[in-house]
């Protein structure tokens, strides 16, 4: 199996899992923001449930409209926080908050081997510290805190291999854009996208973190990195509980292969109107 199965293989209790095939999944971590948790938290309601599954394992980040624009914002982040104390769950006020992207992993709320969803499409940003991370609707998330599972079919895996030596100024912005002006915005539709490669190797966590968290750009379901020494540095101070490090097989089937010399590729900026328009 490569990574992708093998983390949903074990969150599902299962040898061994492929593509096309519907699992529950159980989930480490639930994400929610302030456009979005308002609408999960009434669907919550709805279901009848008084608590959460485990509040240790639902994050609520106020980031899109904190501090507050008007009335109409004020009031979506006090449902996030009434609610939030009232199951005791983790919620990020003014003054504490960030990007909700970067405070996960940097908080290590997040870690390797992690099954974690959002109610954010850039969820994926988690893949580059070796989770399978995603985004799911607002009704997806509210079931998700009410049982702690979610059904969702296996996504094929399509491997990016990045060859050679990255040239001055070139990060993994530049290789991710440079990958969706190739593949185009669905180019990777419903597909976990393995980033890997020597160039993959020597590339930051900030680039990896950026190139993961644009996989959703070329339309796929998650983008993900194996975990290396790189990862582990990064983790290790952050890291409050134990996690697990998968690997992919030798034998591992993939949907495709896509390869790169990135010695050729040059900075990069996707001009109007499209993320696939990149020069």
């Amino acid at each position: 199996m490569n990574l992708s199965e093998k983390i949903l293989a074990a969150h599902a209790d299962k040898r061994e899992v492929s593509p096309g095939e519907f699992i529950n999944v159980r989930v480490d971590m639930v994400l929610s923001n302030d456009i979005t948790a308002p609408i999960a938290i009434r669907e919550f309601r709805r279901l009848g449930v008084k608590k959460v599954f485990d509040p240790s394992k639902i994050v609520m980040v106020p980031d899109h409209f904190v501090p507050n624009k008007d009335i109409a914002s004020a009031e979506q982040a006090r449902l996030m926080r009434d609610f939030s104390r009232e199951q005791g769950i983790r919620y990020f006020e003014v003054g504490e908050m960030g990007i909700e992207h970067v405070i996960l992993p940097e908080q290590g709320l997040v870690l390797p081997g992690d099954v974690v969803i959002g109610a954010d499409s850039h969820t994926c940003t988690y893949g580059a510290i070796g989770a399978f991370a995603t985004g799911m609707g607002s009704t997806d998330i509210a079931a998700a805190m009410a049982t702690g599972d979610i059904w969702m079919k296996v996504p094929p895996t399509i491997k990016f291999v990045y060859h050679g030596t990255l040239g001055k100024w070139v990060g993994g912005k530049d290789l991710i854009l440079y990958t969706i002006g190739d593949i185009g915005v669905d180019g990777a539709l419903y597909s976990a996208m393995e980033f890997t490669g020597e160039a993959i190797d020597e590339l930051s966590m900030d680039g990896r973190f950026t190139m993961a968290n644009m996989a959703i750009e070329a339309g796929g379901k998650a983008g993900l990195f194996r975990v290396d020494n790189k990862t582990q540095l990064y983790i290790k101070s952050r890291a409050p509980r134990s996690y697990l490090v998968y690997e992919p097989d030798p034998d591992a089937e993939y949907a495709k292969i896509i390869e790169y010399d990135v010695s050729t590729v040059e900075p990069q900026v996707s001009l109007p109107h499209s993320p696939a328009n990149a020069r």
